[in-house]
């Protein structure tokens, strides 16, 4: 030891205080936390949620994105195109099969009202049973001294006239009909003598022997 009390080469440091006393241990220093290791070329590094950030997309990604959705956006906007083509065809198409019917019906109404109807005219006696056309044709009556007048037909002390529409056989009472000639229609008898023709836009007539 010297004066200035500096342990002399080799000697021991003394410590401080009292001789005898415990030393006291040195403050506690937490390990330092160890530094991650840079990453390998190649490796894939572990994702953390909440602490990875994703990588922004390159210019390449970018632009592939957007072709991506220009090519969307165009097939639906053509699609969209294509459903309104088809819309609108189909609208044409009821409207037009509308307009073909509407017009069918109305030809089919003319047709049927400028067809005129058949009726069949049986001759009858004043007891309205069906007797022979003969009794009732112009000819006939005539060679046998009778006449015509107001519908009926005379022949001796009978008269005749005609039935339209009515139904029966000689010798049966008519059933049904009229004695009224119907106007507008195809009159003719059993036999096929006809009595008058009609029809819409036909001018009709009816022979002496019509009631």
């Amino acid at each position: 030891m010297t004066d200035n009390n500096l342990p002399e080469p080799g000697q021991p440091t003394p410590q401080s205080g009292q001789p005898g006393e415990p030393q006291q241990p040195p403050p506690y220093q937490p390990a330092p936390a160890p530094q991650p290791a840079p990453p390998v070329k190649g490796s894939i590094r572990q994702q953390q949620a909440g602490v990875t950030q994703p990588r922004p997309p390159s210019v390449a990604e970018q632009r592939a994105r957007a072709a991506a959705l220009k090519a969307q956006e165009e097939r639906f906007a053509a699609e969209s195109a294509a459903f309104e083509k088809k819309r609108k065809t189909r609208k044409r198409l009821l409207i037009g099969g509308g307009v073909t019917v509407g017009i069918v019906a109305l030809v089919a109404i003319w047709y049927a009202a400028a067809s005129p109807s058949n009726v069949t005219a049986q001759c009858t006696d004043q007891n309205n049973v069906i007797v022979d056309d003969d009794y009732c044709s112009d000819s006939y009556y005539r060679s046998h001294g009778g006449y015509s007048s107001g519908g009926f037909i005379y022949i001796g002390g009978s008269s005749y006239r005609y039935n339209y529409g009515g139904s029966g056989v000689v010798g049966q009472k008519i059933t049904g009909g009229s004695y009224t000639i119907p106007k507008g229609a195809n009159v003719a008898t059993k036999s096929g003598t006809s009595i008058q023709r009609g029809g819409f836009g036909i001018s009709s007539g009816s022979s002496s022997s019509g009631g």
